[in-house]
């Protein structure tokens, strides 16, 4: 089933901008440049959207404005306004248990301790949808993860995360068009 909606997570406004936290923001911010368009804030899906087409399919790109920890809100009121299915999200966001430049697709699963996913899950009652998980690592201490991941990268950290997104971008196509498994061998073999 192809996809219908692109959520990147992410906190909104300039001091969030550059945080690991908004890698999920990132992507999309790509994949709208990539496509020519921009994003409009819609107050009734508590989010910037746009959407872009590829191969004759349209695709909702949504950042949500509801801060990381409600994120299910905006998600689930584009997904009910549009009819889209749980199996047509694709979830863009940031993931502690790899090191920066690794990306990974998932096809659903537990929240994985991340707030945003536990909003979406829990709005959307359900786990079945897609991820798209991008490697920012992990400072060591569990105490230190809410310092971390609403920090700047490091130069090198940046790098490697944005050479991720470009693989990402090469095989997006794949992951609109449901090719999963040739996007996962070509995504995971690069990263």
């Amino acid at each position: 089933m192809s996809i219908a909606l692109i959520v990147g997570l992410g906190n909104p406004g300039p001091r969030y901008v550059a945080t690991r936290h908004n890698a999920g923001f990132w992507m999309v911010d790509n994949l709208a440049l990539k496509a020519g368009v921009q994003f409009r804030h819609e107050n009734k899906f508590q989010g910037e959207v746009c959407r872009i087409e590829h191969a004759n399919l349209k695709c909702w790109l949504l950042k949500p404005t509801t801060f990381m920890n409600h994120s299910g809100q905006a998600v689930i009121a584009l997904a009910n306004y549009y009819k889209i299915p749980t199996q047509q999200i694709l979830v863009i966001h940031d993931d502690l248990d790899f090191p920066p430049g690794t990306v990974r697709l998932k096809q659903k699963g537990s929240d994985c301790k991340h707030n945003g996913l536990k909003s979406i899950i829990a709005h959307l009652g359900s786990q079945d949808f897609l991820r798209l998980r991008f490697g920012i690592g992990h400072p060591g201490q569990a105490a230190d993860v809410t310092n971390y991941v609403l920090s700047t990268p490091t130069r090198d950290e940046q790098i490697a995360i944005e050479s991720a997104m470009d693989a990402t971008l090469e095989v997006m196509s794949l992951i609109i068009e449901d090719e999963l498994n040739k996007a996962m061998q070509q995504l995971h073999t690069h990263t």
